[in-house]
């Protein structure tokens, strides 16, 4: 171990652990990938250690110890979703006018820093400096969960920092410090440094930051106003005042502006953020059927721990919710904490955001107040309050005059009678009724409140209390040995539960089959996923209302992450750093993706992929199948794999794909032959569009082989989609041929000979073999019409395309043609002409000793539904039957039947 790490434990107050990190030869590099296992393994058996420990490795910077996951601004550009705050202070102008220069230099100074210790307090960037403006980012170079609401934290927290400004230095000079702040969100190119030296900045191209200035504009002395796209993003989570629509310089249509009244006053961030609209509940019948078992064996007074983990978005808060309701009836005292991201580090957040809400503590409350609604919520657990009431009143920050005399206590043993005294209010409520006391995210909880979670856990068996915990996979509780204490982990869904929660969000309404297998596919079973990305659609305009359901008002494209997941799905990518380009190399590559071909498209040496993949295995964002790391990968969440693809810029996605699809065709023939829809898929995405045409004609024909009409139709169409890119008449033509006369064959499989589909494509071959003088592919866009009319019933239509068909069969002297023609001919039996059509067929047959064994099989056969000496026999069977020839008609039947059996050809059997 360094010196550096053992410097750092002392500096921490933890320096008795230095020698086993020492031991284990933990250096500099290795903290910021260590985990609350890893620091188990490592001794620190305390709880409240391991967090300080995690806190500073989340804390340092990369001055210090650089390590290897440390994120800072990349040289790279990238897409992504930012979140744009940017401030300007008032009466700039007037200052620089009326101040000395040393002075405004001053101001400025004092000004810029209040501004930058917001945005740091909050995890922002500051971009630029403007002389009196302030720039900053939320979401790069590090994405969070919810960057939007940081963004809007960071600018109130501006806004109180002028107070003390106006206190300090505003009083001296006889100015007053006052902000405005424009807040934007939206979609941007961000990365691409510019300027040199001390002036270097990344740049971020897109509309989002004009949008913050021009909203910084419109704002009052110290307000902060936001965009739409901030306040969709975090609606529940703030109140606000409507200002209006305003026509804004540089921006097409008009802005709805709203302005920051302050934090919502909610109990959670899920109350918060679901304020009057909750989803129905689906499935979880299970998990919450045992919780209410724990809630009866509490309220006959054996205390219950249930220990509820589970990923982000997975439905834990939405249990508690529930619990909540069903246990209305009992009226049970709720307690609930709300452990927050902001305040992992300040002691006991959650007690103290609980106690005041409890208390019912308002703005406009002065001290007096406060302590008066203190004592009347304390008296209501128990009966003495002269010895807590001081200890809540310092915890709660409330000024107590002379009243009270000093606690005299040391530090240590104030914060010890602080707890007990927390702990003691909670059995005073407990012995009025039964207690359902829910701890939300636990694994942002400071230290200090998981010492009185600890210590509430192990009086808990002894009084009617149900202790809820809800965390993340990340946190590792360390209360599961008591026997009093249930640990509960929620499982994604279903593809029918997420169906039926599909079907709740919509009201019933019905989604298109492939709209909604799309929902399924790419949310995974994760509850939140599924919601979001309904809503997203039914708001993206793709869909229109049609009675009972919803039908596609266009093509279906592929779904973009909707913007409320986005950051959450970033921040697991960013937090790995430069190993999350290794992510959008294998996200190009597919959900699924093997390692072979990760490694030939990858510029990393074999130990570096190895390295980076087993950091994404480890942050569970990818998965390897089988054990060895050769092997195939898929990505945990579909939508993570779409998030770390859409961050890559449209050039670098061109670049990949081809590098992709070239790689397959050269390295990997057999992959090729075999999966031609893949390479087909990268050529497309790459912008080549020949060769990603010729690749969706084989995967096409490929597919039809297989009797795969469905897969063999999306291939084909995806082939004519690109027709438009080639820039050559005569190229896209010859290859629109192919592919209209290949989708014809699969069609008529899938939807009839009668189709209107089936029409309209042969027609468009007709048209285009007769432009281009293709005689060969004439011939067959005929045959694919004399099908659709003569099962049609329109017969005289039928014969006239077959004549055509005859004589440029004959022009070309084809046998193989020509028996189809003449075939196409004995369809006059359907107008009652036999033995018109029986000299057809004796002519289609004479034809049958001049065609070699390589034509007119099974491959033609699959483009006009059935094999054409079949069909002449089973025409041939009933023209003959018709004219009392009943020997002849049965060997014709009998050897028709005999060919479609030798051939293994279903539909022509």
């Amino acid at each position: 171990m360094s010196k550096d790490v053992s410097e750092w434990l002392e500096k921490l107050g933890l320096g008795q652990y230095a020698s086993n990190f020492s031991d284990n030869d933990i250096d500099t590099h290795h903290l910021a990938q260590l985990t609350d296992a890893d620091l188990r393994e490592l001794g620190v058996s305390s709880l409240g250690h391991r967090k300080t420990i995690l806190s500073a490795i989340k804390a340092m910077s990369q001055k210090e110890f650089e390590p290897v996951t440390t994120i800072t601004a990349k040289t790279e550009a990238e897409r992504r979703q930012l979140t744009v705050m940017f401030c300007d202070m008032v009466g700039s102008t007037e200052l620089s006018q009326n101040l000395d220069p040393e002075d405004l230099r001053e101001v400025n100074r004092a000004y810029q820093d209040a501004c930058k210790a917001a945005i740091d307090r909050y995890e922002g960037y500051v971009a630029r400096y403007m002389g009196d403006g302030v720039l900053a980012y939320f979401g790069y170079p590090q994405a969070h969960e919810d960057d939007a609401e940081r963004a809007i934290h960071a600018g109130l927290s501006v806004v109180g920092e002028m107070i003390g400004l106006n206190q300090k230095l505003g009083q001296q000079l006889n100015i007053e410090f006052a902000v405005r702040i424009g807040i934007a969100s939206g979609p941007v190119v961000v990365g691409d440094l510019i300027g040199e030296g001390a002036s270097q900045e990344s740049a971020v191209v897109g509309s989002t930051p004009n949008l913050a200035a021009r909203l910084q504009a419109l704002a009052s002395a110290n307000t902060v106003v936001v965009a739409p796209g901030t306040h969709d993003l975090v609606k529940g989570q703030f109140e606000y005042g409507e200002l209006g629509e305003y026509e804004l310089k540089g921006v097409a249509e008009p802005v709805c502006v709203r302005q920051v009244i302050g934090q919502t006053r909610a109990e959670s961030r899920f109350a918060a953020a679901h304020r009057g609209s909750i989803t129905s509940l689906v499935g979880r019948e299970h998990e919450i059927g045992l919780v209410l078992d724990r809630w009866q064996q509490a309220r006959e007074g054996y205390g219950q721990i249930v220990l509820l983990s589970g990923e982000a978005g997975i439905g834990k808060s939405r249990i508690t919710e529930t619990l909540q309701e069903r246990t209305e009836r009992d009226r049970p005292i709720r307690l609930r904490y709300q452990c927050s991201p902001y305040h992992t580090n300040s002691a006991l957040h959650p007690v103290i955001a609980q106690l005041e809400h409890a208390a019912g503590f308002g703005v406009e409350d002065d001290n007096e107040v406060k302590l008066a609604k203190l004592s009347s919520l304390l008296s209501q657990s128990m009966q003495a309050i002269d010895d807590i009431a001081p200890l809540m009143a310092t915890l709660l920050s409330i000024p107590q005059d002379d009243r009270n005399v000093s606690l005299g206590m040391t530090p240590e043993r104030q914060k010890e009678m602080t707890l007990e005294g927390l702990v003691s209010q909670l059995e005073g409520l407990s012995q009025q009724r039964t207690v359902l006391l829910i701890f939300e995210d636990a694994h942002w909880a400071d230290p200090t409140s998981l010492e009185w979670l600890e210590l509430v856990i192990a009086r808990a068996q002894r009084i009617p209390v149900v202790v809820v915990i809800t965390f993340r996979p990340e946190f590792q509780p360390p209360w599961s040995g008591y026997t009093h204490v249930t640990s509960l982990t929620l499982n994604r869904f279903s593809g029918s539960l997420a169906i039926t929660m599909v079907d709740k969000i919509t009201g019933g309404k019905q989604l298109p089959a492939e709209v909604l297998e799309q929902i399924v596919t790419k949310t995974d079973g994760v509850p939140l996923f599924v919601e979001e990305l309904t809503k997203t659609i039914l708001e993206s305009g793709l869909l229109t209302e049609h009675l009972d359901q919803y039908v596609l008002s266009g093509p279906l494209p592929e779904v973009a992450v909707p913007a409320t997941l986005h950051d959450s799905l970033m921040a697991r990518l960013d937090r790995l750093g430069p190993v999350k380009e290794v992510a959008q190399t294998a996200a190009a590559l597919g959900r699924e993706f093997s390692y072979d071909l990760l490694a030939a498209v990858s510029p990393l040496n074999f130990e570096d992929l190895h390295n980076a993949l087993d950091q994404l295995i480890d942050a569970e964002l990818v998965f390897r199948r089988g054990r060895s790391q050769k092997g195939g990968y898929i990505f945990k969440h579909a939508l993570v794999q779409d998030a770390a693809y859409q961050s890559l810029l449209k050039s670098a996605r061109l670049q990949l794909h081809a590098r992709i699809a070239e790689t397959l065709e050269q390295g990997y023939p057999e992959i090729a032959a075999m999966q031609p829809e893949i390479v087909a898929h990268h050529y497309s995405e790459a912008g080549f569009a020949v060769p990603a045409i010729v690749n969706w004609l084989k995967a096409g024909a490929q597919a039809a082989s297989r009797y795969a009409h469905l897969e063999a139709i999306a291939y084909l169409r995806l082939g004519l989609a690109l027709l438009v890119e080639i820039a050559q008449p005569e190229k896209s033509s010859a290859m629109e041929i192919e592919l209209q006369t290949a989708l014809g064959s699969s069609l008529i499989a899938i939807k009839g000979f009668a189709s209107p589909e089936v029409g309209a494509v042969y027609a468009r071959a007709e048209q285009l073999c007769l432009e281009t003088g293709n005689r060969s592919s004439l011939s067959d866009a005929l045959r694919g019409l004399w099908n659709y009319h003569i099962v049609k019933g329109e017969v005289p239509r039928a014969l006239e395309i077959a004549a055509r068909s005859l004589a440029i069969a004959e022009e070309d002297n084809d046998p193989a043609r020509l028996l189809v023609a003449h075939q196409g001919l004995s369809g006059m039996m359907w107008l009652g002409e036999f033995v018109a059509s029986c000299e057809h067929i004796d002519k289609a047959l004479s034809f049958e000793s001049a065609i070699t064994e390589d034509r007119t099989t099974k491959d033609e056969n699959l483009s006009f539904g059935a094999d054409a000496r079949v069909f002449v026999r089973a025409y041939g069977c009933h023209a003959l039957w018709h004219i009392g020839e009943f020997e002849w008609s049965t060997q014709l039947s009998e050897e028709g039947i005999t060919r479609a059996r030798a051939i293994e050809e279903p539909f022509t059997l």
